[in-house]
């Protein structure tokens, strides 16, 4: 078949695809947004989507454009969110659309930027969000039971879904109107759900995914984690490895979309630090395109921040500052390069991957190509896995010899050449450094306000028999609720000994508690995010006559998944006294008042109208109870702020009114130190001068040492191998659906090449470190190993001091590397500093 009656199939093809794949109303000057089992087709013509997550209410708006910046420089031509619909409508009929609940000007960004979008309205979306997103308001709605075949549920459910909908519409944002959305979601992992109600589950599924396409949008829906999505209704996956844990759509109609790829792990207060690296995710997203799919989206690209209380139970404010644009929206290194590079190399691939015959290859135990071929138009890509986990291992392809490295995979753009090895990075890596601000210093003087007289039951006006059930107290307006009780003792009734003392045993609900007697601090007592109830025991002073209990209960957010999240509690539920001589004295049926909130909550202190109505007191070190405040003016320059809370116990950060989240550093992890302890404070929030840091601290803590800080990631590192392939972006583009190398390609040409760049309007001061041979170490921490050679650094600072971004070969013979040495894995690795500052000279430098 000659190359023009190809070209003819193909076209046919392309028009018959899209006139069969499930279509969508289209409405003027629109796009048509269709699927097969291929792909998305977008107007008829299949593509690839590399998407990532980015949460409009996680950070400020002014950061919007950078975030959304950024990840399109990162090869990404989609950006997914959730739409949380307890942000929108925090009270019923009460609506917020507007600062980090702007969600229109969040998707119009988007169009800007000529990307395509996912709106994932839900809307549950679990996220680790407050209630799942869920509203509080709705647990008060008569006989409602959430996520099921219930109709208050869904009343209220496909009234908010519409509301979204018919806003998106106003705004023509859904692609059949010209908009960038191309995908809907509704509702979210629900098949755990389904099993668990049974019949009504399934009904309420079904239910749902007509409601959704009824609203009209234009575009296809999608539903995560539910492999039997109803109709049209595309089921995608979400995990870390959905290439391998994935069979796909049981209908073969429908493409292979992976929704959420977990770049690392959430942290709850009480996770050590988790990590997932680079060439894991990379070797995730080939295998998935390998066996099929074509979209993948990275859960999350850039976090952010859970401010205020968003939070779901035990969540930090700090979220997924893991991915690859870091809490601070700074690129995390080689997270954010090594993706990038994949993303060029698979679009090089994209007609094989998109039209080409699939087929798989065994190539021995554990290895297997797995190949796109379109024979008659030359058109090849192939994809050699090496699953073994410990080994590194030679394949013989089609009659050629290739080096893959253990657990990973190369991809061969023509199935000749390796243009890209997910266990091989080129990208650069680099690390972030936290660092001392003068106005840590510079007025220093703390203030104080305590809260008013720890409460008595005789002065409460919420009084039971039993402590109430803390979430119907709180309705989630406020973490704090106040359970006081008083019982009188007789001198028969303590203990003789002097070293012998009664007793408070506080079983709870969750999440925290701090417990006075007799208006003195006796101790604090907390759950897990796995098993919130808890009880505490803590030793105390009793006297003869009436003594008074007094117990502040914490929530640290509301579930954020699971059934009959409406039936979820939290609170003190039951109390005794230990260690009298008449036994145990059982307090849970003495009669409980309760206080809701903090008087300074009720006086609002955080807000600067607040702040006047009360009496501040010079502050003292180690008071419970306390709010604390002082004054300061923002770090010079444009780097991120964070404040260190390391001396403080457990509470709730403000900044110029504007809550910043949880604190909780007086709980350590396994590893025996916080999870959290830096918060970010927005540089949108400060202002010029005279700026309010304030925070209400339960336990006690030293304010005095809390420290200002900026952050950089200015120490840049390179860390590669001769074995590593030649840069994807540089040493290759295609000409006529093959790699060619490009002319002149990098300093190496298809030499494996390292390459070091410098954040904006900075460049390389100095080179820290230098070595090729057998180093050692991560960025930051590097050793020379047995093979050294010692003319590296001076090689490195030639071609790099002064420069924003220079390029360095990686081969023996530009360093004066001993091939013959043993142990030598010729390895060139890196450390240089970038700097506003004019650069070191070389001599200074060495």
């Amino acid at each position: 078949m000659s190359a023009a009656a190809v070209l003819a199939v193909v076209a046919a093809a392309v028009a018959a695809l899209a006139a069969a794949a499930s279509g969508y109303e289209l409405t003027k000057n629109g796009t048509v947004i269709t699927y097969d089992r291929r792909s998305l087709i977008i107007d008829g013509h299949r593509e690839i989507f590399f998407s990532g997550s980015i949460h409009y209410p996680r950070s400020p708006p002014d950061t919007w454009p950078d975030l959304i910046s950024k990840a399109k420089e990162g090869g990404l031509n989609v950006i997914e969110s959730y739409v949380f619909w307890n942000g929108h409508e925090p009270e019923q009929g009460v609506y917020n659309f507007e600062g980090r609940y702007d969600l229109i000007k969040f998707f119009k960004l988007i169009q800007e930027k000529e990307m395509y979008a996912i709106v994932r309205i839900g809307p549950f979306v679990q996220a680790e969000w407050n209630h799942g997103g869920l509203p509080y308001w709705l647990r008060e709605i008569p006989d409602i039971i959430f996520r099921t075949n219930n109709e208050p549920f869904k009343k209220y459910m496909k009234e908010f879904v519409t509301l979204i909908v018919n806003k998106l519409k106003e705004a023509k944002l859904f692609a059949s109107q010209g908009g960038p959305i191309i995908l809907a979601q509704i509702e979210n992992e629900y098949q755990h759900l389904e099993v668990a109600f049974k019949e009504a589950g399934t009904k309420y599924i079904n239910w749902a995914a007509k409601m959704a396409i009824a609203t009209n949008t234009g575009v296809p829906w999608i539903m995560c984690k539910q492999t039997k999505a109803p109709g049209e209704v595309i089921p995608t996956c979400n995990g870390r490895h959905c290439g391998d844990t994935w069979p796909g759509p049981a209908d073969k109609k429908k493409p292979l979309l992976w929704t959420e790829n977990w770049t690392a792990q959430y942290r709850v207060f009480g996770d050590p630090p988790s990590q997932r690296s680079a060439e894991d995710i990379a070797f995730s997203v080939a295998r998935f395109f390998s066996v099929g799919g074509t979209m993948a989206n990275y859960y999350m690209y850039h976090g952010g921040t859970n401010f205020g209380r968003n939070g779901a139970a035990f969540v930090m404010p700090r979220y997924y500052d893991e991915a690859p644009l870091d809490e601070f929206g700074l690129y995390k290194e080689p997270k954010w390069g090594h993706l990038r590079d994949l993303h060029h190399a698979l679009r090089h691939c994209k007609k094989a991957l998109l039209w080409g015959n699939p087929s798989v290859q065994p190539l021995g135990k554990l290895y297997e190509a797995r190949v796109f071929e379109m024979k008659e138009m030359n058109v090849c890509v192939a994809f050699l896995s090496n699953h073994n986990t410990k080994e590194d291992g030679t394949v013989t392809f089609r009659g050629q010899k290739y080096f893959v490295a253990r657990r990973s995979i190369s991809i061969l753009a023509d199935c000749k050449t390796v243009v890209f090895s997910t266990q091989h990075v080129n990208s650069q890596h680099n690390q972030r450094t936290f660092h001392f601000a003068d106005q840590t210093v510079q007025d220093n003087v703390w203030e104080m306000y305590s809260e008013e007289k720890i409460p008595r039951y005789s002065k409460t006006s919420i009084r039971t028999q039993r402590p109430l059930e803390q979430y119907n107290q709180t309705k989630d307006k406020t973490d704090y609720l106040w359970y006081t009780t008083s019982f009188r003792l007789e001198t028969d009734d303590l203990p003789y000994r002097k070293e012998v003392k009664p007793v408070l045993e506080v079983s709870s609900h969750g999440h925290a508690i701090v417990a006075f007697v007799n208006d003195a601090f006796v101790g604090c007592g907390h759950g897990t995010k796995i098993n919130k109830a808890f009880t505490m025991e803590k030793a105390m002073d009793l006297k003869v006559g009436v003594n008074h209990v007094a117990i502040l209960s914490s929530t640290l957010g509301l579930m954020d998944s699971g059934s009959y999240l409406e039936h979820r509690m939290a609170g003190v539920y039951t109390v005794t006294i230990q260690g009298l001589n008449t036994g145990t004295l059982d307090l849970t049926t003495n009669g409980w008042g309760h206080v809701v909130g903090l008087d300074g909550e009720r006086r609002r202190v955080h807000s600067e109208q607040g702040m006047g109505a009360v009496a501040w007191k010079p502050g003292k070190d180690n008071q419970p109870l306390t709010w604390y405040r002082r004054r300061f003016d923002p770090p010079s320059g444009n780097d991120p702020v964070v404040i260190d809370l390391t001396p403080m116990g457990k509470g709730f950060l403000f900044v110029n009114g504007e809550g910043l989240g949880r604190y909780w550093v007086s709980y350590h992890h396994a590893l025996g130190k916080p999870s959290q302890y830096l918060y970010h404070v927005p540089r949108s929030l400060l202002r010029p001068k005279g700026n309010t840091l304030m925070f209400f601290e339960e336990e006690g803590g030293k304010p005095d040492a809390i420290m200002i800080l900026t952050v950089k990631r200015d120490n840049i590192c390179t860390f590669m191998t001769e074995k590593n392939p030649a840069h994807v972006r540089w040493s290759w583009e295609r000409k006529d659906s093959q790699p060619k190398a490009v002319a002149g390609a990098g300093a190496g040409g298809l030499k494996p090449t390292a390459v070091l760049s410098c954040p904006t309007k900075k460049t390389i001061q100095s080179v820290v470190f230098a070595s090729y041979g057998n180093p050692l170490g991560i960025c930051g921490n590097y050793t020379v190993g047995s093979c050294h050679a010692p003319r590296t650094k001076e090689v490195v600072e030639k071609a790099c001091v002064g420069r924003k971004t220079c390029s360095l070969v990686v081969s023996s013979e530009v360093y004066g590397g001993d091939v013959n040495c043993p142990g030598t894995t010729g390895t060139l690795a890196v450390q240089a500093k970038c700097s506003k500052r004019p650069p070191r000279s070389t001599a200074a430098a060495q």
